[in-house]
């Protein structure tokens, strides 16, 4: 994997890209979930007419079903999906956090139950770099543990050294076929306790990887807490590596964060939204359930390019959500995957031209997300 800083804003937003053997990423850039191999109601083809050339895929969930052996005697992911693009896999370290009550937590790895049939599964460093392999991933992530935002810093710093332990085991399972394996990335964990994140980065940072991912935000805390922490995780990594923000996040968090350094995103909230007939717009969210739209004849967003805008009326769509009918969410999911590219791009272009400001006023004022202390702080005043 390759990363090329091309443009830099003095707000600390950076314009770059990322080269893979697979695709090449124009950042900042988002990366829509395809969790099982596949994005919710749209197609690879449509996927690719939006403009994204890379997904995100999730290897606990792979691993489950079809299966490791299934996958790789069909030639990996590309081979299997049909997608012929970039693919980041996720280690399933995020699920050692959500399946809490069905999970133990080892030394060697994590052992749970399957939330589709109950059966024991154990994932291990070393394990979960094999399964990536055989996914032909182009960017991998290692096995860490995801600590509540709430965590206490004993138990922080218990898990954090753990995390520590299987990055190890992760980089050394990795150097055997680097050459032929994806990119490992380093993950900073250490919930909301600045020190531990600082002791993580300093550890992950010597790896000398080809990148740095930020996970452990977006888990319940605060808005505060979350840019707090976010910020300042940024301000660790090596400006001349990649920067991941894991799980993140709404069109204002992911403004607020490219202004911070970061340059690569994922979330599930446009395709999740969606299917709660939520559409993402330049002047906010729009609920499509709600009977205001009713007789509403404009498109979701006016200035919007996407197939849905161009094609259907705010009353049209609220119809379909009305009638429950399959289109809606995977029209709003169309709209929501182009809002997000657009965003991507949009922001990319206002840092090359050294206006990154001047853009994060307007959209987070236009959305409705604007904040006069915080915001005024970082993006000054009109």
């Amino acid at each position: 994997m390759e990363f090329v800083i091309t443009a830099a804003d003095k707000t600390g937003a950076r314009a770059g890209e990322i080269v893979t053997a697979n695709a090449r990423l124009e950042t900042p850039y988002f990366q829509p979930v395809a969790t099982v191999g596949a994005i919710k109601g749209l197609s690879w083809r449509t996927m690719k007419s939006i403009g994204y050339p890379h997904v995100l895929m999730n290897t606990y969930h792979l691993s489950l079903r079809p299966g490791v052996e299934r996958i790789a005697a069909a030639g990996g992911m590309r081979g299997f999906s049909g997608w012929d693009g970039g693919i980041l896999t996720d280690s399933g370290g995020y699920q050692v956090f959500s399946l809490a009550k069905m999970r133990k937590i080892e030394p060697h790895g994590v052992t749970f139950m399957s939330h589709i049939d109950g059966s024991l599964h154990t994932f291990t460093p070393e394990g979960v770099i094999a399964a990536q392999r055989t996914f032909e991933s182009d960017i991998m992530m290692p096995l860490d543990i995801c600590s509540e935002a709430d965590s206490p810093r004993e138990k922080a710093k218990a898990e954090l050294e753990l995390t520590r332990k299987w990055l190890a085991k992760s980089v050394k399972a990795w150097e055997k076929s680097a050459a032929e394996s994806g990119a490992l990335l380093g993950i900073v964990q250490g919930a909301m306790h600045k020190d531990l994140r600082e002791k993580s980065a300093i550890y992950a940072t010597k790896l000398n990887l080809p990148g740095y991912a930020v996970g452990g935000l977006s888990v319940g805390e605060s808005d505060d807490e979350f840019e707090d922490i976010a910020q300042f995780s940024a301000g660790l990594l090596p400006p001349e590596k990649p920067r991941y923000l894991m799980g993140v996040g709404t069109p204002a968090d992911l403004i607020r964060a490219i202004g911070w350094g970061y340059d690569l995103f994922d979330c599930v909230l446009p395709t999740r939204m969606a299917r709660h007939h939520v559409a993402y717009t330049r002047m906010g969210r729009l609920d499509l359930r709600k009977r205001a739209f009713a007789d509403d004849g404009r498109p979701m967003d006016e200035k919007c390019g996407c197939a849905a805008c161009k094609d259907h009326s705010r009353a049209y769509l609220w119809h379909l959500a009305k009638l429950g009918e399959m289109n809606a969410p995977v029209l709003l999911t169309l709209h929501n995957l182009y809002f997000y590219r657009e965003l991507m791009r949009k922001a990319r272009a206002a840092i090359i031209g050294g206006k990154y400001a001047k853009f994060a006023r307007e959209w987070l004022k236009n959305m409705g997300e604007w904040r006069d202390e915080r915001d005024a702080d970082e993006y000054g005043a009109d």
